[in-house]
């Protein structure tokens, strides 16, 4: 075979799978009015550089009553971070401003509505132990999941 040939079926090759690397490196979360996801655990791929997961709302109540929001913190810090927003109150997301141990958050979002953020997939170690979660007050024991870091 020429290396013309072999060139161009390697650049066909590379091109059909840039859409599916693309895919890989988005996801839309669902929440609802019956506080869940509709995932329990998510998992990079390596290959992305950012990692973009969209929060879609799929219930009716306002954001005040049944708000949700997508945060990303390590798993030992879950706990802390949704303590310490409680009083931090709906207008900032339930969530202390400025908190270091937020790797990612969308924000604070009602019925029918969206969000979108990206993750530096940098600042995410193999082996590292993450969890995403919902802020609302007393949604975080129910509204978690596991996030890692794929081969």
């Amino acid at each position: 075979m020429s290396s013309i040939r072999k060139l161009m079926i390697a650049a066909v090759c590379a091109s059909a799978a840039a859409p599916l690397w693309a895919q890989q490196c988005n996801l839309t979360v669902e929440s609802n009015d019956a506080m869940q996801f509709n995932t329990k655990a998510i998992t990079v791929p390596k290959a992305c550089k950012q990692f973009t997961v969209e929060l879609v709302h799929t219930g009716k109540l306002p954001r005040n009553a049944m708000g949700h929001n997508w945060v990303l913190t390590k798993t030992a810090d879950v706990q802390a971070v949704a303590s310490d927003g409680m009083s931090a109150g709906v207008d900032k997301g339930f969530l202390k401003p400025g908190d270091a141990r937020v790797i990612a958050t969308t924000k604070l979002i009602g019925g029918g509505e969206r969000d979108k953020v990206a993750v530096d997939v940098a600042k995410l170690k193999a082996g590292e132990a993450y969890t995403f979660f919902c802020s609302f007050p007393g949604h975080s024991s129910i509204m978690k999941g596991t996030l890692s870091l794929g081969s």
